[in-house]
């Protein structure tokens, strides 16, 4: 009963902490369908992948979505004509280094500014590392069937509206409306992957004692590797699990906690079904390993830096 009960109050506490930033990324989703043309994404997008990665990752600056709201978020921006390379980068960077996770991230360090700056730019390389990777693998966008078919559609619907039809020219009151329709839609697709991921990572935290994965973190490449299967399984929001991150600093090293910090919002149970949702699943399954290794590869580098 006791253990129900806890499944039971971490599965709703998930749940409850996670819905309101899906339903920011769902909103910021319908905007974009909404009011961002596909010619000004071409216009503002460098061609250079490079160069179009490294602004994938600064874009998160100014969106404040956690990885609850950040698929829904990329999704739309990859119907919108985005590079499959920038749109990751921007996916993986932005719950980390939007100004709302890195001020929460400063105030759990005891306003340690080392913490954040180490955080946010373990953050750009790991994406970045991981974009560029993907840009030379993946030359075409691995969406799902169902997915494939709704970018068909959209693009359609700009071939009419760039032939001069309406759409552009609509009342303001209505293209609000479209928002909102495009944000419950939205909101539904992506829901149900939230709910299961949530209630498998409340189980796993509920029967797999975390104890039992403190034990392994006795040198630097299994700390970080315990600490990314961690935030793997805990799946916290961006925006809480710097205060989960330094109740360890007496058992990790800084780089430990780095892997922790950087793994988690970009990659957790939440994100991973929804992905799945969106992207087929061999493709999901190279871009976690890739994410794994290079936050591995970074961790260790900032231990030695910082440790």
């Amino acid at each position: 009963m006791v253990t129900f009960l806890q499944l039971n109050t971490i599965f709703l506490s998930m749940i409850m902490e996670a819905i309101p930033f899906i339903l920011l990324g769902v909103i910021v989703s319908g905007l974009i369908q909404t009011f961002l043309s596909e010619k000004w994404i071409a216009r503002l997008l460098p061609q250079n992948r490079y160069l179009a990665s490294l602004l994938g990752c600064g874009v998160g600056l100014f969106f404040p979505a956690c990885e609850c709201g950040i698929v829904p978020i990329t999704r739309r921006l990859l119907r919108k004509g985005v590079p499959l390379h920038a749109g990751i980068a921007f996916m993986l960077t932005g719950p980390i280094i939007n100004p709302v996770v890195l001020f929460a991230t400063y105030i759990a360090f005891g306003n340690d500014w080392r913490m954040v700056l180490i955080r946010g730019g373990a953050a750009v390389v790991v994406a970045y590392v991981t974009a560029i990777v993907i840009s030379y693998l993946y030359p075409k966008l691995p969406m799902r069937l169902h997915e494939a078919a709704m970018m068909e559609t959209a693009a359609g619907d700009a071939s009419t509206i760039s032939t001069g039809h309406d759409v552009v020219h609509e009342p303001l009151h209505q293209r609000l409306y479209d928002v909102m329709l495009h944000a419950i839609e939205e909101f539904f697709s992506v829901g149900k992957y939230l709910v299961l991921g949530a209630f498998i990572a409340a189980s796993m935290q509920t029967f797999i004692p975390t104890s039992s994965l403190l034990h392994m973190g006795n040198r630097p490449v299994t700390a970080s590797l315990v600490m990314i299967g961690l935030a793997f399984v805990m799946s916290l929001c961006s925006e809480a699990d710097a205060f989960i991150a330094s109740s360890f600093r007496s058992t990790f090293s800084v780089g430990a906690l780095s892997a922790f910090l950087v793994f988690g919002p970009m990659i957790d149970i939440k994100n991973t079904l929804m992905l799945l949702g969106v992207f087929k699943g061999r493709f999901v399954i190279v871009l976690i390993a890739l994410v794994a290794a290079s936050t591995l590869g970074t961790s260790l580098l900032v231990g030695r830096l910082f440790g």
